[in-house]
């Protein structure tokens, strides 16, 4: 079943809309939250607070790509459960690592201002994203969207996991340099 036929039944507040949802991207969403949880009971909560927060957002909203829509609401979901868990305790997860690594780059500042620029920077970055050989562009978003660790990149990529690290730290310098270009302050 495609995404818009998936879609309409969300539209029809038909149930099979989540079973359909689950068979089409399912295994896709289970990675995205297992890279970032270490916890099978956390990662299937937060299939189902994804599923949750799709039924309650399609209608109104009709994303373009339904894998796009879920992947954005689990990763968020699963940080978000990610620094509840860790507020406390500090786990042995890339999570902080990677959070740290884009830290000096893209603050997580809560002002009204960074919030009004939020769209410019997001703007920016895929700006920046499409300036990138398709290779390099892969390791920044298995990274830093997947949450991938560099050793699993490098087994899927067939590179060192030193490889990946310098040519991600490369990025990041190359990032950081257009965002300053463009007027953010790093």
């Amino acid at each position: 079943m495609n995404d818009n036929m998936i879609i309409d039944l969300y539209f029809a507040r038909d149930n099979s809309a989540i079973s359909e949802t689950d068979e089409k991207y399912g295994s896709y969403l289970r990675k995205i939250a297992a890279n970032i949880l270490a916890n099978r009971e956390d990662e299937e909560e937060c299939i189902n607070d994804t599923y949750l927060k799709i039924w309650n957002t399609v209608p109104p909203l009709k994303p373009l790509s339904l894998q796009a829509y879920a992947s954005r609401i689990i990763r968020n979901i699963a940080f978000d459960k990610y620094r509840r868990i860790t507020a406390e305790k500090r786990g042995g997860s890339d999570v902080p690592l990677i959070l740290d690594e884009l830290g000096d780059i893209v603050s997580g500042k809560d002002t009204p201002e960074a919030e009004i620029d939020r769209k410019e920077l997001v703007r920016a970055i895929a700006d920046f994203l499409d300036t990138l050989k398709i290779e390099k562009k892969a390791y920044f978003i298995c990274r830093y969207w997947h949450a991938m660790s560099m050793k699993d990149i490098a087994e899927k990529y067939g590179k060192s996991e030193n490889h990946i690290a310098v040519s991600l730290s490369r990025t990041r310098n190359k990032l950081k340099d257009h965002l300053t270009e463009r007027g953010f302050s790093i």
